[in-house]
């Protein structure tokens, strides 16, 4: 059975032959391109525009692994998170500190003349709190996992970023790609154009089949217009992405616009992603430093007692003593705070899971997503780009040599449009696919 788009390619390419046989019986050549020539003949004799071709860069343009690179160097998030990492990290050292002791000096009765019924006095006191039930231990412990909790979130806010900065890299690249396609087929047609114009001044075609097939290069001119800006923006964006603080007009990048086809299993990515992922990491050391803080919280509980020297001089007399001051805890135990230690434990347990869940998620979604995407583009590549092509160039030299009517020559020209812009499309989303799978599985799969 017949697709629509089928049947309609088959209908015109009947035109075409039925237009080409009695243009050949009645010896009626047109004075345009390719008189004199086959189909066959005229469509190896032209070049059209392809999505496939390769992407025209500026020298000295970057690709996308240089872009990476002084985005890492420059990207004020990722400058940010660095340095919020070394701010938890110098919690290391307050977590790891003793209490300090405490010295007095007192003194009495040194307004006075020293008598001796009225001596000078002087007391000399040095105190200090001593920590029990493991403190300073769990505190160790709670900061270092936190520290390393941090490190696992700013190792993915680079995997994010790096995310953001490919979808940028890829929209501009789109959009140069678009632009040399539209360009070069705005230029195709303003030939046919010329041509037809020719054909009109010589009587060989109505002026209002010249006027529309006129009107219809206002289309190209416009996705042509389209195309600059989204060009400019998308260099921009990218640009601002890598910490540029002024875009340059002048700024470049250099790819490949067909996508390559992956050799890693999905078994092998979802393992993958469960070892490297920075955010499932981050949420396991928030379980430990949830764990440690839960220590901390029954430690805290302990009696801490504080010990105190004395060295008294009252006139010659000299004496020694100390004290024990040891808090009894009869209510406060930080019964609430071991409560709440008890369900953030639980509570980041739960997270981890979910973290876990979420990559396992996040990779079956990147590659069916790769998977249809890619077959789709192959499509593309291996069959319907051709197929258009050979229908367009059918189309043009029978209305070159008056064999269809020109509407069918523009239906031709619109399905050529729509099948590049497609292509474009199926490209960009594989590429897409790529990458988010790329950030899934925390692995470089396009070098």
């Amino acid at each position: 059975m017949q697709t629509p788009r089928q049947s309609a390619r088959r209908t015109l390419a009947a035109r075409a032959a039925a237009g080409l046989l009695a243009v050949a019986s009645c010896g009626l050549h047109a004075q345009t391109a390719g008189a004199g020539q086959t189909p066959e003949q005229y469509a190896a004799g032209i070049t059209l525009a392809d999505p496939r071709s390769p992407i025209a860069s500026k020298p000295g343009a970057l690709t996308l692994a240089q872009v990476l690179d002084a985005a890492r160097a420059k990207n004020p998030t990722l400058l940010a998170a660095e340095r919020n990492l070394q701010a938890v990290k110098a919690q290391e050292i307050q977590a790891g500190v003793r209490a300090n002791p405490y010295f007095n000096l007192a003194a009495s009765n040194i307004t006075e003349p020293a008598t001796e019924n009225n001596p000078y006095s002087y007391a000399f006191q040095v105190s200090r709190l001593f920590e029990r039930g493991n403190k300073r231990e769990w505190r160790l412990d709670d900061a270092r996992a936190t520290t390393a909790q941090t490190q696992a979130q700013l190792e993915d806010t680079i995997r994010q970023t790096s995310l953001t900065i490919k979808t940028a890299f890829l929209q501009m690249l789109v959009s140069k790609a678009s632009l040399q396609l539209t360009s070069e087929t705005r230029k195709d047609f303003q030939h046919e154009v010329n041509i037809a114009r020719d054909r009109y001044q010589a009587g060989d075609l109505a002026k209002i089949d010249f006027d529309r097939l006129d009107l219809q290069l206002a289309a190209f001119e416009s996705d042509e217009s389209t195309d600059i800006v989204n060009l400019r923006q998308a260099s921009d964006q990218l640009q601002t992405l890598m910490g540029v603080s002024n875009p340059s007009v002048d700024f470049d990048i250099a790819g490949e616009m067909v996508p390559p086809a992956l050799t890693q299993t999905q078994a092998a990515l979802t393992q993958t992603a469960l070892d490297k992922r920075p955010d499932y990491a981050a949420a396991r050391f928030a379980v430990t430093a949830a764990e440690a803080n839960q220590k901390l919280a029954y430690a805290n509980g302990t009696t801490d007692p504080t010990l105190e020297g004395e060295f008294d001089l009252t006139g010659p007399e000299r004496s020694l003593g100390f004290q024990v001051n040891i808090p009894l805890r009869f209510f406060d135990r930080n019964q609430g705070n071991k409560k709440t230690a008890v369900f953030q434990a639980d509570a980041s347990r739960f997270t981890a899971a979910a973290a876990h869940n979420q990559v396992i998620s996040d990779v079956d979604q990147a590659w069916i997503n790769y998977v249809q995407s890619k077959r789709l583009s192959d499509r593309y590549n291996e069959h319907y780009l051709d197929e258009s092509k050979d229908v367009l160039s059918i189309a043009q030299f029978a209305f070159e040599h008056g064999g269809i009517a020109l509407i069918d020559y523009l239906d031709a020209v619109r399905d050529v449009r729509a099948a590049d812009s497609a292509a474009l499309a199926a490209y960009q989303q594989t590429w897409l696919a790529i990458h988010q799978l790329s950030a899934a599985s925390a692995t470089e799969l396009v070098p």
